[in-house]
């Protein structure tokens, strides 16, 4: 794994256990505009690409560096240099060695797992996902928490003219997303809450849940039913059916989902498009070791679509 793909990563991915039980929102959330209020300070941003540009210089080559070889590099005063690798060190981000110099620090392998994860679970799932496009001729998406948000880390797009379009990298807010929905249902209760708080429930469309009770129950029939659904609330005029991805262990880990313009995919076609979605996303959760038993909702192969891999 290259030094440089490690230290570029700005948030790292939490994943959070399986849980059957209902949950619950204790509160409608805090308005958006709190969390920008306390977006930081220019400096401060000048701090960070700073820290960023020190980690970047450890290589394979030259996994040990010492301070004034840091300094003269950046071209940064000593103090400075100093300052930024003590906060570093604090975040386990650079570990001092025993001859006085830095080297990458413990918290770097766990963001190495974090990144290996989601390319692993990118490479799986592609399969599964083109044959799901194509059963149903439209855009699919597979997507991971990453934080308070969701990040698709792979698309389909539909053969359709008029077809819905989500970018890889992009994020979107979780309470008005299939995908998101999908894994809020399957996380505990006091973390849905912790999400809700920090990220509010901001309104897109007309449709998208703005009350921290009605996504209560939303949440509830997701987990009931097995998949969640997009009722035009990210983008007027795209809807979703989207269903959890789950680790060998039980824990929640992605989704994925079908996507388009049509109304009928949340409507008339639901049970057909539900049914390839959920079972799409079993077969992922089964090639990562996870139980079907174990899942909120078992169905059989749709008898139009054949998912067998042995990848």
């Amino acid at each position: 794994m290259q030094q440089k793909l490690l230290v570029d990563i700005a948030t790292k991915t939490h994943y959070t256990g399986f849980n059957s039980e209902h949950h619950s929102i204790y509160s409608n959330a805090a308005p958006v505009s709190t969390a920008f209020s306390k977006l930081p300070v220019l400096p401060m941003i000048g701090s960070v690409l700073k820290a960023i540009d020190i980690l970047r210089l450890f290589s394979a080559e030259e996994p040990r560096l010492g301070l004034a070889e840091i300094s003269a590099r950046l071209g940064l005063p000593k103090t400075t240099a100093h300052s930024l690798l003590n906060t570093l060190v604090t975040r386990h981000l650079v570990e001092k060695t025993d001859d006085g110099r830095y080297a990458l620090g413990a918290e770097i392998i766990a963001l190495t797992q974090a990144v290996r994860i989601n390319i692993e679970l990118r490479d799986l799932a592609a399969p599964l996902l083109r044959e799901l496009s194509d059963a149903c001729r439209e855009s699919v998406y597979l997507a991971v928490l990453d934080g308070t948000f969701c990040l698709y880390i792979y698309a389909v797009e539909s053969p359709r003219r008029l077809r819905a379009r989500t970018a890889v990298g992009d994020r979107a807010h979780l309470h008005c997303t299939a995908v998101g929905k999908a894994m809020l249902s399957c996380l505990q209760p006091a973390e849905v809450a912790r999400i809700v708080s920090q990220a509010g429930l901001p309104r897109f469309t007309a449709a998208t849940i703005t009350d921290g009770r009605q996504l209560q129950d939303e949440l509830e029939q997701t987990h009931a039913r097995g998949y969640a659904l997009d009722r035009g609330e990210h983008e007027a005029g795209t809807y979703c059916v989207g269903a959890p991805i789950f680790s060998r262990r039980g824990q929640v880990i992605a989704a994925c989902s079908v996507a388009g313009v049509d109304p009928a995919i949340v409507n008339g076609k639901l049970p057909d498009y539900s049914t390839h979605v959920l079972f799409t996303a079993q077969e992922i959760s089964r090639y990562l070791g996870f139980l079907p038993a174990r899942a909120a909702a078992v169905v059989a192969a749709p008898p139009v679509i054949g998912l067998a891999h042995d990848l």
